[in-house]
């Protein structure tokens, strides 16, 4: 079902729709334009650009097309832009900037894979309508000839705008085969448009959805970002699921659909999982912070997606008919890092996404407030600086119908984070460090640099955990009185060496 409240502007107000988009960019665009038709060549502004002027949603993107080879480009373009770049010349494009406006100009072409490659063959063409017929959607299938502003139209994208449907320009099954990444750019563009798919684009995903293995990890990755970051990624990763695509790409996501009978109920983790993740995207608007200033967080996406994704794998029947998913927040970090790395995520966020899922479950042992003030510390030390997600995804993660319960999570959620605040005002909860550096330690038990140190170090960490500030007099009181305990500074062993 189509997401309602687009705003497609009437097919007369086109022209002006368009002009309102290259407001920013004239008289650059049309004087580029003048020049390319000087030197005997077409120009036309095309694809997203022109399908998001239509919708009126705003635009980073210039993306030109034109007839001139991209050797020929940089001839025409080489003395009058400011600068000029050839970083994607390979596939027919060439990027400028003039009086600070950066555009970039590509050939018309089409692209094919061989069955076997992962990398696409690029041919160059002579029409802008062939050119349009290649690309992924009759809705970025849209062009503006430059300088004239003359729409074209050809395979009726405007109407499909209206119908907030995506179609391909020609056969799915061609469109699909010659990138398959199409496929999970419908996904992306169900998600950021709120569109649905064509019917007959749908069965062609569903039967050639293996064909996405052969697209690099990278373009994959790229495409599931755009998704899960947009803003009806439920709409998106249910079109994964139901065309088999994510068997491929995501096949932890899949399996989330246990199967439930009468006599072993529980949440449907799918299900579940996808309503962690919209609550946890009400959360991000005007959160102020550093995870993300109230736009789209894909780590903390990310995590809410993939935060039961261990729970397959746990799942035990239990006497009386209870279902048990013991340690699944150890098992799916787990899982997570792996997937993540298999799809080429920065380290940065593997690690930060693999470590929300392993904290999702802690703050459920804060029971009605029965932790003791060092263990408040500990949650905050082990959430560092993900803290703030960690807040949002624990929130999230409260799905339950019963609203006594909800009510009672909130308020003691409320609680542990007013308690962590208070603690954060009285000993600077977020250094967590001990009282006594490492050369203090040193000069307290004379050793010198080595393990003992380190031993030493995480004593007092503990100590700063469990008791607090406590002065750095008392701090090497009780440093004597473990190293005592343990045999360190015996006089038959010498400064730094350790005993068995």
């Amino acid at each position: 079902m189509a997401v309602p409240n687009q705003n497609v502007t009437p097919e007369p107000s086109r022209r002006t729709a368009i002009a309102e988009l290259l407001r920013g960019i004239a008289p650059v665009a049309d004087d580029l334009g003048a020049l390319f038709a000087a030197a005997g060549y077409e120009l036309a502004l095309v694809g997203g650009p022109v399908r998001d002027a239509l919708l009126r949603r705003p635009t980073k993107d210039v993306d030109l097309t034109t007839d001139a080879t991209p050797e020929r480009t940089l001839e025409i373009i080489r003395d009058w832009a400011d600068a000029h770049w050839t970083i994607g010349i390979d596939f027919g494009t060439v990027g400028l900037r003039k009086n600070g406006v950066e555009l970039e100009i590509t050939t018309y072409r089409s692209e094919s894979y061989d069955p076997k490659s992962r990398k696409p063959e690029v041919s160059y063409g002579t029409s802008l309508v062939e050119d349009l017929r290649r690309r992924d959607f009759a809705v970025n299938a849209m062009a503006s000839r430059l300088p004239g502003h003359e729409f074209v139209d050809p395979f009726g994208g405007l109407t499909d705008l209206q119908r907030k449907v995506l179609r391909t320009p020609g056969r799915p099954e061609d469109s699909f085969g010659d990138d398959p990444l199409r496929m999970m750019r419908a996904a992306r563009f169900a998600s950021q448009l709120g569109f649905t798919v064509a019917p007959d684009a749908v069965r062609a995903m569903k039967d050639m959805a293996a064909r996405i293995e052969i697209v690099s990890a990278e373009r994959v990755r790229d495409e599931l970002s755009k998704l899960i970051c947009g803003r009806y990624p439920r709409q998106g990763l249910a079109l994964l699921v139901e065309t088999g695509l994510a068997a491929h790409v995501l096949p932890e996501l899949p399996r989330l659909r246990l199967e439930i009978d009468e006599h072993h109920r529980h949440k449907d983790v799918y299900e579940h999982s996808l309503i962690v993740l919209e609550q946890a995207i009400a959360q991000e608007a005007g959160s102020g912070d550093e995870t993300g200033g109230g736009g789209p967080d894909l780590v903390l996406r990310l995590a809410a997606l993939l935060h039961d994704i261990g729970k397959p794998r746990t799942r035990r029947f239990e006497p009386g008919g209870r279902v048990s998913f013991h340690h699944h927040e150890v098992v799916g970090a787990k899982m997570t890092r792996k997937r993540l790395t298999a799809l080429r995520y920065p380290k940065d966020v593997v690690t930060d996404v693999s470590r929300l899922v392993e904290l999702h479950l802690r703050f459920h042992g804060y029971g009605t407030g029965e932790w003791t003030d060092s263990a408040v510390r500990r949650y905050v030390r082990d959430a560092g600086p993900l803290l703030p997600r960690l807040h949002k995804l624990t929130r999230a993660d409260c799905t339950t119908r019963n609203r006594r319960k909800a009510e009672r999570l909130r308020r003691t959620y409320d609680d542990l984070e007013v308690r962590i605040e208070r603690l954060a005002q009285e000993e600077e909860l977020a250094a967590l460090r001990p009282e006594l550096d490492g050369n203090e330690i040193q000069k307290i038990l004379g050793i010198t640099p080595g393990p003992l140190v380190g031993r030493a170090y995480k004593f007092l960490l503990d100590l700063r955990l469990d008791r607090g500030i406590i002065g750095k007099d008392a701090a090497a009181d009780e440093l004597r009185r473990w190293a005592a305990a343990e045999g360190i500074g015996a006089p038959d062993r010498p400064a730094g060496e350790e005993g068995e």
